[in-house]
């Protein structure tokens, strides 16, 4: 699978610790940085690259973390076509793809520790859409909505 990974200065260490886990694991790695620990760096630099990327599909997944994993999941949410999520639990992290067809999992390298997010990776990895009608239509609402539409369909 190919994957991006992006983090400022809050996730910088649990990147590398995924981006060794992932290798191992004989995924493609596209990393977006941050390349080194400056606690100045801000999160929309790393994470708007591997959003854009992502939405154009040159990736499969996207990993994001900072500090608490909230700003890197805003930002990437501004980018039409991702659909990004702060995950903190095993079964929102392969339901969100399953149901949402979540395609960036956000963590916060404060929060959360390597051993649970080597599982919350898995889990988001491992897990497939399943195309369900009311699945398809909930996400046809949020395109409608990141294409500019104002109003939901009845």
């Amino acid at each position: 699978m190919k994957i991006g990974l992006a983090a400022d200065h809050g996730g910088y260490e649990l990147k590398n610790v995924m981006r060794d886990f992932l290798i191992a694991r004989g995924h493609h790695i596209t990393d977006f940085g941050a390349y080194a620990l400056n606690n100045q760096d801000d999160y929309p630099d790393f994470v708007i690259p591997l959003a854009k990327m992502l939405a154009e599909k040159q990736l499969d997944r996207g990993i994001a973390i900072c500090g608490s994993g909230v700003g890197v999941s805003v930002a990437a949410n501004k980018v039409p076509g991702i659909r990004a999520a702060l995950i903190n639990d095993h079964f929102s992290a392969h339901q969100g793809v399953e149901d949402d067809d979540l395609n960036m999992l956000c963590l916060g390298g404060r929060v959360t520790g390597s051993e649970a997010a080597k599982e919350l990776v898995i889990a988001f990895l491992e897990a497939r859409f399943t195309a369900e009608e009311r699945h398809v239509r909930r996400l046809g609402k949020v395109k409608a909505l990141e294409m500019g539409g104002s109003e939901l369909a009845e």
